[in-house]
This record gives C-alpha cells, sequence and structure tokens, in this order.
C-alpha cells in the first residue's frame, strides 16, 4: 500500500495493525512530507524525527511479537509548542521562553496519546503566548495557511491546524483561551474541539489565562477527533480546574445522530449579516442539522467583554515580571496589551467575572430549552498575511482583536464546542456546534451527521510550494 498522508488516523492504526503497512513505513512518509512542505507552511517549530522513529520500530517488535498494541498504534500526531515535549524548551511561541531549560516530561495529554501508541513528530508555530488571532508569529514567522500560502492559518494553535489540513499530521494538540482551536479551525478547514472548561487536564502546558484556558484536538474526521478525546479524558490532581469526572465515551454514540435533538441558530449577536461567507455557511448547516427556531444569546456582547478584561487581567499579571525585565523580547503587539492589562483596574477584573457568572446563568436557562446551537465561528474566510482590518457589519475595525467576535463569548463560560468545516468557496470557513457543559458527545454526534451528509468536511489541501511570495 503506497503512503497516503489524508488517510484517518484511526484507519492508519487500522492497517498498521492489520499489517498491511508499519509504523515505521507511516511515520517516515510523514516526517518526508514535513521536511518538502514545512518549509513553505511554517506549522512545525522543532521535529522530534529520532523519537518518533525509535517508537514506530518498538510498535513494529511488539506487533511483530504478537503483543497488543494501543487503539492509536502508529498514529503521528503534532502538539503545540506550549505542551511540554521532553528534551525541548516550552517555547509558547515566545523568544523568553526559548532559552528556558528542556522539559523533563511531556505534557499530560501528550502522554495519554503516548500511552495509546500515538507517535508525537513535533512541537508546532502558535501565536507568542498564545495571545493572537493571526498566527504571524514575530519569532518564527508566519504560519501560513495551507489553501492558500498567502492566507492567515488563524491563531493562537496555527500550527497545529494548519499541520493537520496539509496532511504533516493526522491529529494535532492546541489550545483555546478565547478561540485559538476554533479560528484556526475554521480559517484552515478542519476540525476542532474546545471541550468543557476543565475536562481535559492542562498538566505540563504553558499557561496564558488560568480562568480561560482549555487543551483540546484537532482532526480532519470526526471518528480521529472523539478518539483522540476519549482517549485523553481524565482526572488529573495537578491542574486545579480539572474536574473529577469518569471518562464519558463519545465514540460509541457517534453513529446515533439528531433526530430527537432541539438544535436551534444562535440569532442577535450571532447574526451573519453583511458576512456572506459565514451566513452561507451557518445556513447550510442549519438545513442539514434540522434547525427549527432561531435563539438569542442575550448578553453575549457583554460576555465578550468580560473575556477581553478577564484575560488582559490574569495574562499581565502572570507575564509582569517578564515584562520589567525583558520588554523588547516580547512581540510588540502581544507586549502593548499585556503592559494594558498592568494597569487595569482591579474593579474591572471583579465586575467581569460577575458578568461572566451572570452570562453563564443566561446560557444554562437556555439550555433547559435546546440541546445544540448552532453560530458562525469567524466573521470570513481566512484573511490575507499582513492585513490589518476587516469589514464587520459594515464598519471597518481592527483585525486581531475581532477574529473572536464570535468564539469569545462562549469560551468565556467554558462551554463545548466542535467546530466544523464548510467550503463554500476554494477557502474553508468554520461554524461552532455548542452544547451545555459537559455534553460533548452531543457536539460531536451533530459534526459526525455532518460529516456523513458530505456538508461538512476537510478537504485536502493541495499546494505548490513555490506559490509562497
Amino acid at each position: 500500500m503506497s503512503f497516503d498522508a489524508f488517510v484517518p488516523a484511526h484507519r492508519i492504526a487500522a492497517d498498521i495493525r492489520e499489517g498491511v503497512m508499519s509504523a515505521q513505513e507511516v511515520v517516515r512518509g510523514f516526517l518526508e512530507r514535513i521536511a518538502a512542505l514545512n518549509p513553505a507552511i511554517n506549522a512545525f517549530t522543532d521535529v522530534t524525527a529520532a523519537r518518533a522513529l525509535d517508537q514506530a520500530a518498538e510498535i513494529d517488535a511488539r506487533l511483530a511479537a504478537g503483543q497488543q498494541v494501543g487503539p492509536l498504534a502508529g498514529v503521528p500526531f503534532a502538539a503545540k509548542n506550549l505542551f511540554d515535549i521532553t528534551g525541548l524548551p516550552t517555547r509558547a511561541g515566545s523568544k523568553i521562553n526559548r532559552e528556558s531549560p528542556s522539559a523533563r516530561r511531556d505534557a499530560v495529554l501528550i502522554e495519554r496519546l503516548t500511552r495509546a501508541d500515538a507517535i508525537l513528530l513535533g512541537g508546532l508555530n502558535m501565536g507568542e503566548y498564545a495571545y493572537d488571532f493571526t498566527g504571524e508569529n514575530a519569532h518564527d514567522g508566519p504560519c501560513r495557511n495551507p489553501h492558500d500560502l498567502n492566507r492567515m492559518a488563524g491563531g493562537s494553535s496555527s500550527g497545529s491546524a494548519a499541520a493537520t489540513a496539509a496532511g504533516l499530521a493526522p491529529l494535532s494538540l492546541g489550545s483555546d483561551t478565547n478561540g485559538s482551536i476554533r479560528v484556526p479551525s475554521s480559517f484552515c478547514g478542519v476540525f476542532g474541539l474546545k471541550p468543557t472548561y476543565g475536562r481535559l487536564p492542562r498538566t505540563r502546558s504553558f499557561p496564558f489565562c488560568d480562568s480561560l484556558d482549555h487543551l483540546g484536538p484537532f482532526a480532519r474526521d470526526v471518528t480521529d477527533l472523539a478518539m483522540a478525546y476519549d482517549l485523553m479524558q481524565g482526572h488529573d490532581p495537578h491542574d486545579h480546574a480539572c474536574a473529577p469526572r469518569p471518562v464519558e465515551a463519545t465514540l460509541p454514540s457517534l453513529k446515533t445522530g439528531v433526530s430527537g435533538l432541539r438544535i436551534a441558530v444562535a440569532g442577535g449577536y450571532f447574526s451573519t449579516t453583511g458576512m456572506p461567507e459565514a451566513d452561507a455557511a451557518v445556513a447550510v448547516v442549519a438545513r442539514a442539522l434540522g434547525a427549527t427556531q432561531v435563539v438569542d444569546l442575550a448578553g453575549a456582547d457583554i460576555a465578550r467583554a468580560a473575556a477581553f478584561l478577564i484575560t488582559n487581567g490574569e495574562s499581565s499579571a502572570f507575564h509582569l515580571e517578564r515584562l520589567r525585565q525583558r520588554a523588547d523580547d516580547f512581540d510588540p503587539e502581544t507586549r502593548d496589551r499585556f503592559l494594558a492589562g498592568t494597569m487595569q483596574p482591579t474593579a474591572w477584573y471583579l465586575q467581569a467575572q460577575r458578568a461572566r457568572r451572570w452570562f453563564q446563568n443566561q446560557m444554562m436557562r437556555l439550555f433547559e430549552t435546546v440541546d445544540l446551537i448552532i453560530a458562525p465561528a469567524t466573521p470570513c474566510t481566512a484573511p490575507e498575511l499582513g492585513q490589518k482590518s476587516l469589514v464587520l457589519r459594515g464598519e471597518t475595525v481592527p483585525l486581531r482583536p475581532n477574529i473572536g467576535v464570535f468564539t469569545q463569548p462562549i469560551s468565556c463560560v467554558g462551554l463545548p464546542v466542535v467546530t466544523v468545516p464548510v467550503f463554500a468557496s476554494d477557502l474553508p470557513i468554520g461554524v461552532q456546534l455548542i452544547a451545555a457543559p459537559w455534553r460533548e458527545h452531543l457536539c460531536l454526534r451533530a459534526a459526525y451527521a455532518l460529516a456523513a451528509a458530505d456538508v461538512s468536511r476537510a478537504k485536502p489541501a493541495a499546494f505548490n510550494h513555490r506559490e509562497a511570495t
């Protein structure tokens, strides 16, 4: 069987177990593809080739001896470089952190995938300290969108989405504080899962804003997304936010469908009037899922304002010593937002937390009448690299803070979301499927139904490396 970078992860694992391909053949195929294509995309900042090949050889040896292997045996994956990776400094997209000592142990989520015999290929590019929606890293260079190399991959988990879209890794890990899984999923045309806040442990990952930080997976296939998510579940006492809940497997219920679910489209604040790509994507998803009502997420604008204040307050306090000692080593745009946060009155932060609790109560009342909410993920398809503004409801606004206009209110209250890709044109755009806390299975069921109906799918991102300018 010839190497195909776009085969789903669960199929790769099955082929390796059945002897159709060896784990070493798969890993070599992806490493060769990274070597050929990453210079153009700039998704990987570190490639752990020796580690990957050693693990692949060990899996092949166990299979040859008739021993059991894990459910993701031989499946390559990669992780945003804010995850600790043994032997590498945890960059977090920054200049400062790369001078830190190398990590002595992998992040918990990397350990859990590795325990399932998935194989780590390396660390991925990201926005500096995760404070970014564009993927234009000032230190490592911009991560480019595989569907158009002159466009943004989105941030801050830029490399995660781009690597998965380009067939450099079937699975990847990212983080989401205000939209950093959902925005790059939207721009790069892959599936992304932001679980409920506290569902997956963040242990040994570099923080951005503790009360908003989530970790989650990217994939081109919904079954792969659910499988990776299920394998990463479980309480870890070293993350104070990680809820001591039992593993709630989503994979067995994927094919259940959406019959009987009360599905609504988010209106009001989430209106896509004047946003043709987002409007078309939401409409096609709503039709396919049989959404019969429009609901107003009252207070979403307040929740977004609260998210800004909470993010600025917590992150600037965390980075205060770095700002004092090495301000010139920050990306100026990141540094200035952190500095603004240091001057934010404490009363604003406290009021933002009150607003957050109020909006959470609003959402929980809404979920008494609906099971799933459909909303746009981004207001547009991927902007061009270097673009500084966008038109939002007829008004020209700064691009960097406003890409997350539809993701921030949902992050603020920690709801689970799957972003599904829709190709209304040559470029993808994402749609959020939002559920009540701890109901990731509903988001994944709906995503699977959309993929089965060919409404939502991750098209292979084929490009010529000479297209980059």
